[in-house]
């Protein structure tokens, strides 16, 4: 399904999810599943990035490639899609270029941006940090047992927090914005470590990645 075939009469609540997906796996998987429900989303976004900028000393697999995996990752699902919005930019953008592009093609949506936990704590060396968690709604989801601590932002940005961990949350009202502590996620799945088993000749790593994944990570080798 694409964001343009959601119905235009309501008021839709979209989600972007933008990171490496090096590879996608059912956290990722996981993560979009349980958004959906808990923030009623119409429709969640992955963004893969052509190379986080803020982590310019690790060498990413191709960006077609994860584009590829991501596509295949959520090919039966509805409410689950992919963008080439940075893929395709003629410069690497930043999350705080990304941002208003999104904001400018869903004027009349409640957008929200997605990072993990290990995102939230390295966010002050984001490019124009601040303003990232002041252009959109933010989710920090955290993984099982992780503590999401605050004292790294500013009291302003604190006081935006809201804590929604172990609560189903339904509010029908968003105001803009807001930064939701969210752990409706129970896998704890490192595509770091999916990587290296891949490398060491290991097979359990199937297990942690969609079939159709798998398949394509096989028969292209992409991690060998």
């Amino acid at each position: 399904m694409n964001i343009e075939d959601i119905a235009p009469t309501q008021r839709k609540r979209i989600a972007f999810f933008g990171g490496s997906f090096d590879p996608v796996h059912n956290g990722h998987y996981s993560i979009a599943r349980a958004l959906l429900e808990q923030f009623s989303l119409a429709q969640f976004v992955f963004i893969p990035a052509f190379h986080a900028p803020h982590k310019v000393r690790l060498k990413p697999t191709s960006a077609y490639d994860r584009y590829a995996m991501l596509c295949l990752a959520t090919a039966d699902e509805r409410e689950m899609s992919v963008s080439r919005i940075e893929i395709e930019s003629p410069e690497r953008p930043f999350s705080v270029e990304t941002m208003p592009r999104l904001i400018e093609m869903f004027p009349n949506a409640d957008l929200f941006f997605v990072i993990g936990g290990d995102s939230w704590e390295e966010i002050t060396t984001w490019r124009e940090w601040e303003r990232v968690l002041s252009l959109m709604n933010i989710i920090v989801v955290t993984r099982p047992g992780t503590e999401l601590l605050t004292d790294h932002v500013t009291e302003e940005i604190r006081s935006r927090i809201i804590d929604v961990r172990g609560k189903y949350y339904m509010d029908d009202k968003v105001v803009t914005p807001t930064i939701y502590f969210s752990d409706a996620v129970e896998l704890d799945v490192s595509a770091t470590a999916i990587r290296k088993e891949i490398r060491d000749g290991g097979h359990d790593w199937r297990s942690d990645v969609p079939e159709r994944v798998a398949n394509y990570i096989e028969k292209y080798q992409i991690y060998k």
